[in-house]
Formats: C-alpha cells, sequence, structure tokens
C-alpha cells in the first residue's frame, strides 16, 4: 500500500517558527513540551525498542547534478534562501547495507518549505527476497508484512515526482542515494541529479560535543525534541529527520549562512 499526502494539505511544523525566526539563544534549546502526533498506521510506523544504530558502509561519494535548475526568480536553488526552498526529506528501510547485495523494504519522504510539513509519501516494497532476522528485529519489518507490498517499479516513480523540484535530504545521504541510483538502474529510470543535504554531515559542523555525544538520528532527534521519535521506520524516521533539518537551518541563519552556495565550503554536507 502506497500512502501519499499531498503538497496541499499543510501542517504547521517546529512550533511556529520558519526559518527566518529570532536568532537562537541558549534558552531555546531547553527541554519543551513535545507536541505528539497522532499514530500512524502500524504498517507504516512500527516503534521499535530504540537500538544501537549499525555502521553503515557507505557507496561511493555523492555526485554534483548535472545542471543546476533554475527557479521561476530565474535563480537556481543554490542561490535561493532557505525559506525559499522545498525539501524532500527521505529515508529507506533494506534488507543491508550495500546496494550491490541488499534490497530496499520501505520507501518514505517528508516534503517539506520554511519549517512546514507540505505533504508526505510513505510506502512498503516487496524486495523479493528473504528479510534477515538481524533486519526484522531492528525495523519490525517481516516477510508476510511484505507480501503483498508492491514491488519497486511501482513505487518509485511515485516517490520521484513526489520529490520533483526538490533538494533531497536524508541523514547519511550517501546510503540512502546509494540504494535510490542503483534502484533506477534497475527500474530503467534516469537518476533527476538532485541536489542533495546530508544532515549527518551538517550536524557534525554545526552541534558542539558539549551538546550531543554523537550525531545519529536518535541522539538529535532527543536533542531537539523532534516531534517524531527515530524508529528505524522510513516515514518516523523521515519525519524525525525533517524536524532536526529544521532546528539546523535555524542555527545557520544565526550564524548568518542562508543559501546553499554558502554550504559548499564544508565538505560533503552538500553535492
Amino acid at each position: 500500500m502506497v500512502s501519499v499526502t499531498r503538497p496541499n494539505v499543510i501542517a504547521q511544523a517546529m512550533g511556529g517558527h520558519g526559518y527566518g525566526a529570532a536568532p537562537l539563544a541558549p534558552g531555546e534549546m531547553a527541554p519543551r513540551e513535545p507536541v505528539r502526533e497522532a499514530a500512524a498506521p502500524r504498517k507504516l510506523a512500527l516503534v521499535k525498542p530504540t537500538a544501537a544504530e549499525p555502521a553503515e558502509p557507505k557507496p561511493a561519494g555523492l555526485e554534483p547534478a548535472a545542471q543546476p535548475q533554475l527557479t521561476q526568480a530565474g535563480l537556481t536553488q543554490a542561490e535561493l534562501e532557505f525559506a525559499e526552498l522545498e525539501f524532500a526529506v527521505i529515508d529507506l528501510e533494506t534488507t543491508g547495507w550495500s546496494p550491490g547485495v541488499a534490497a530496499i523494504t520501505e520507501v518514505a519522504a517528508v516534503r517539506v518549505r520554511n519549517g512546514r510539513r507540505l505533504g508526505e509519501f510513505a510506502s512498503l516494497v516487496n524486495p523479493g527476497v528473504p528479510v534477515p532476522l538481524g533486519i526484522e528485529d531492528l525495523t519490525g519489518i517481516s516477510d508476510w508484512m511484505l507480501a503483498a507490498a508492491p514491488r519497486l517499479p511501482a513505487v518509485l516513480p511515485g516517490l520521484l515526482d513526489f520529490a520533483d523540484g526538490c533538494v533531497l535530504v536524508a541523514h547519511n545521504a550517501p546510503f540512502d542515494i546509494g540504494f535510490l541510483r542503483a534502484a533506477c538502474a534497475e527500474c530503467g529510470l534516469a537518476w533527476p541529479g538532485f541536489t542533495v543535504l546530508d544532515t549527518v554531515m551538517l550536524a557534525r559542523q554545526l552541534m558542539d560535543p558539549d551538546e550531543v555525544p554523537d550525531c545519529k538520528l536518535g541522539t538529535l532527534a532527543g536533542f531537539f525534541r523532534a516531534r517524531t521519535t527515530p524508529s528505524h521506520r522510513a516515514l518516523a524516521d523521515a519525519r524525525a529527520t525533517a524536524d532536526v533539518l529544521g532546528w539546523l537551518i535555524r542555527r545557520l541563519t544565526h550564524h548568518g549562512i542562508r543559501t546553499l552556495d554558502q554550504l559548499r565550503a564544508w565538505p560533503d554536507v552538500v553535492a
């Protein structure tokens, strides 16, 4: 089953603040009561106990888009301020850590602009191979859940269409992008050449070691009081990454960084 909420359904995010809000102050990071979301269907958001994230071998490095995309204002995405950009925050679940030997079991994307969610896309994917026991234990995704799910060629075009025109965002982007590029090749689709933003690399530039011990998604989501707890399920993790992205962008604007072009000096943050 594929679940899509189109961008005309807008949900307020970031507690009502866009990216251009007042600069961060120390007190702004104080814990506050999170806004709870309605529980998602178990098929798409099964929450598992928090587990240590395994080390994920990264595929080959991200490649830059072949040609910059021009907006209606005649500017490239890299020249627009963050508040004017639309981001498609993606997450995948897979049967393993390398696209050469593993397959996708779940995809999700959350489309956001200026700190507000515009729509969501989510679907289980039948990988055509058994889910290893360790992966099933980590994600809660089992063979019986995937038996009636659509195959990748039926899901991938919808995901790419949902993200069209956006900057693609992922936490540990080489992992997700490596699988998506391999999936496009498998399905005979051209890779759209998205501009890609990696929230792991961005967090490593912005977070103080005194604030967080590491830049794992669960750690950052807890620090920023994300509305969704990461659970190694695609939609939950994409929602959590979207919230983390919003707070990281607030920090960037506080430091006077307002465009992707200005981020290119930081290695591996933008490709």
